[in-house]
């Protein structure tokens, strides 16, 4: 005899940022539903407990990158990767968040029953010794919450006499802990967040980090303290505060990203004036800090206290802006002939999206390809019932979305519980002109986005990056525009919805 499958209600995938806070919507919104979080590694926080490099930082403030329903108390806005880390673990401390965990739990497949009304995932358990087993459960709604990065590898580009180099080669992603740059002579190769972060931290300690970047790149300079946010907590209990400052900096992200995509020329002069008054060296400006894309084209870097630029004023760091055209055994030979001496080079070449986390899904036996689909309120997909996918701003912090996204899940399936439905999922109603999910140039999004879901012309099916414009439609908006729900009691013989029809 067969035994039963457990069966939850609901079930969230990934405990770090975004998976914690979706437990606490979850455990708070969906009281007696049953529910559990998968982690597939053994420890909580994602992100920032696999990132392991020098300086290690959020580029958002703490107000919005943490949960309007946990104050953030610390001093500094932009925080450190360990403080973060620990902010996430002492909100999984919650009894109703941290027994609901299950670590070393990796799901590799799902499988929709429109008969059944539920998912069957497929996972893959690691126990204490390494043996990995298959097992299955069941669930009625799936919300992901593990992001759109490939965490196991991250993008590699082929560096041509690479393996002649007689130094050290470092991925950010997989940081040695061993690993002395002390006195060496450092190479960090892009111009990213992670680049941008680890160029002024090692420096402090390596005898010079060259930053190497194949073209110019935008840098903001931002206060780690907040001025408001430290004079309204002096002023305001924790929680009072802590709103108060997440809303101005809401307000104020949100004014800048406008000036930058309505007036970008207005937007650059700006950039540009702040960083030639921190660098003095105009001419490094124009040839480091002047890209030819508008700002926001790409996602903003930001240097917290100005300390990229105070490294490069002090000459322990620079900046070159070439190609590589060999490796040497002693360094990095550049297209204009010049060669960079290094010990150490550390590749900060980017992440690799990854769609639904490497998992395969199938909807009544048919594999759903996410390329073909549509996404829905910035969060579901078209034809796809019962699922939603959290994933957060790429102009603002990451949880402003995620939060609103948990709320709307749990709204969805109070809504589908009073009208005696099962399961609901979006349909498009008409042709569309479709743009990609992430509007940026950067390179990691080109290289991946035609496996996500594509957005629309109209709404829902608009992937906004306004904080100001989802929250009231996450929040109160309407939860049966665009969506196709089984009937909550169909006569005898009448067959469920056919989800063929729906997915477009």
């Amino acid at each position: 005899m067969e035994t039963a499958l457990e069966h939850l209600d609901v079930v969230i995938v990934g405990a770090g940022l975004s998976g914690i806070g979706a437990a606490y919507r979850v455990s708070t919104g969906l009281t007696g539903k049953s529910f559990a979080v998968l982690e597939a590694r053994g420890a909580i926080g994602g992100t920032w407990d696999l990132f392991r490099y020098p300086g290690v930082r959020s580029d958002s403030d703490m107000f919005t990158l943490g949960y309007p329903f946990r104050p953030w108390t610390e001093a500094k806005a932009i925080a450190d990767g360990s403080s973060i880390l620990s902010y996430i673990r002492e909100t999984a401390e919650d009894p109703r968040i941290r027994e609901r965990i299950r670590f070393r739990t990796k799901l590799v497949g799902a499988a929709w029953s429109s008969e059944d009304a539920r998912w069957t995932l497929d996972l893959d358990v690691t126990d204490d010794d390494g043996g990995t087993e298959r097992r299955q459960l069941t669930c009625g709604f799936l919300y992901l919450c593990s992001g759109y990065y490939n965490y196991d590898r991250g993008y590699e580009p082929s560096f041509p006499g690479l393996d002649s180099f007689a130094g050290e080669i470092v991925r950010p992603q997989f940081w040695p802990e061993d690993l002395d740059y002390a006195g060496k002579r450092v190479v960090v190769i892009g111009s990213g967040a992670t680049a941008v972060t680890l160029v002024p931290s090692m420096a402090k300690e390596a005898h010079h980090v060259t930053m190497l970047q194949r073209s110019p790149t935008y840098v903001t300079a931002v206060p780690s303290r907040d001025k408001f946010s430290d004079a309204v907590r002096r002023r305001l209990p924790a929680g009072p505060a802590h709103h108060l400052a997440r809303a101005k900096n809401v307000l104020f992200t949100q004014a800048f990203y406008q000036l930058c995509r309505r007036r970008p020329e207005l937007a650059k002069k700006l950039i540009r004036t702040q960083t030639e008054r921190i660098l003095g060296d105009e001419a490094s400006v124009r040839e480091n800090f002047t890209p030819a894309y508008n700002p926001w084209d790409q996602r903003l870097c930001v240097a917290p206290s100005a300390d990229l630029f105070k490294a490069l004023k002090s000459g322990s760091a620079s900046v070159v802006t070439d190609t590589i055209d060999i490796f040497t055994p002693t360094g990095i030979r550049l297209a204009s002939g010049r060669e960079l001496e290094a010990d150490v080079v550390v590749t900060a070449t980017g992440l690799s999206m990854l769609p639904l986390g490497g998992a395969t899904f199938t909807v009544d036996g048919r594999p759903v390809d996410l390329g073909d689909s549509w996404v829905y309120r910035g969060l579901m997909v078209s034809g796809v019932p019962n699922l939603a996918l959290c994933v957060g701003y790429t102009n603002a912090s990451w949880t402003l979305r995620a939060d609103l996204s948990s709320r709307y899940v749990c709204r969805l399936v109070r809504y589908m519980d009073r009208h005696g439905h099962r399961y609901g999922a979006p349909a498009v109603d008409g042709a569309m002109t479709a743009r990609p999910i992430l509007d940026l140039t950067s390179g990691y999004v080109q290289r991946a986005v035609s496996a996500f879901p594509k957005q629309g012309d109209r709404q829902p099916w608009i992937m906004r990056q306004n904080y100001l414009l989802d929250a009231p439609t996450a929040l109160r908006g309407s939860l049966s525009k665009n969506m196709v729900f089984d009937t909550p009691v169909p006569p005898s013989g009448t067959p469920a919805p056919d989800l063929q029809e729906i997915h477009a």
